[in-house]
């Protein structure tokens, strides 16, 4: 088996060893290194049809109040009471009435920072697109039924298995968020260049 990028291209992308859930201390740091190292975790779903799993390969990070881009930035509301809760829970939002986004909620408690999940390369029970949070969450079935729900629970969870992480990672502002004045210019887009799935957006920076 190839290792680093190439691994993470497969398109078929089996499981490298044991299968290890992340647990409640990955995510209670700050939302730029989660969202870093996401990239090559595994998002798993034990649906009602079966299990799905995609490995992740494009991420965004939202730094709380203080982050003009983030929902967090008008403080707490009922909308956004899960990115304000203890790290390692999701937050499961709506956009345009149809697409359900999911993000990882990070950082302690109060802290109002998350990691949107915004690509997956298929590993297994996904026969839909991952490109995208829309296509992402509609391909592993997750809805807002999954809002804050425990991410260190046995329904869906993150997971790391013995494979390399990614060669390189590459780095750009996020997409769609040019409301958020200078927040809108900032690197906190992550995401495995080269990947199929990965968004096209211009202005990424140049590997490390």
């Amino acid at each position: 088996m190839a290792s680093g990028i190439s691994r993470l291209i497969t398109p078929a992308d089996p499981i490298q060893g044991e299968c290890r859930r992340l647990d409640r201390a990955f995510y209670d740091r700050p939302a730029e290194t989660v969202a870093r190292d996401l990239l090559g975790r595994l998002l798993v779903h034990d649906a009602p049809d079966g299990l799905r799993m995609g490995r992740i390969v494009e991420v965004e990070a939202y730094l709380g109040p203080g982050d003009l881009a983030a929902h967090t930035s008008r403080g707490r509301t009922a909308r956004t009471r899960a990115m304000f809760g203890p790290p390692g829970h999701a937050y499961v939002y709506l956009i345009y009435g149809m697409h359900h986004c999911m993000n990882v909620v990070t950082g302690p408690e109060g802290s109002g920072t998350a990691v949107l999940l915004r690509a997956l390369a298929p590993v297994r029970g996904l026969d839909a697109s991952t490109s995208g949070p829309g296509r992402l969450c509609r391909a592993m079935g997750v809805t807002r039924d999954h809002y804050g729900i425990d991410l260190c629970g046995d329904t869906l969870w993150l997971a790391q298995d013995d494979a390399p992480g990614p060669a390189a990672i590459a780095a750009s502002p996020r997409i769609g968020v040019d409301y958020a004045g200078e927040w809108a210019a900032k690197p906190l887009r992550f995401f495995v260049p080269g990947h199929p799935a990965v968004s096209r957006a211009p202005g990424a920076k140049k590997p490390r």
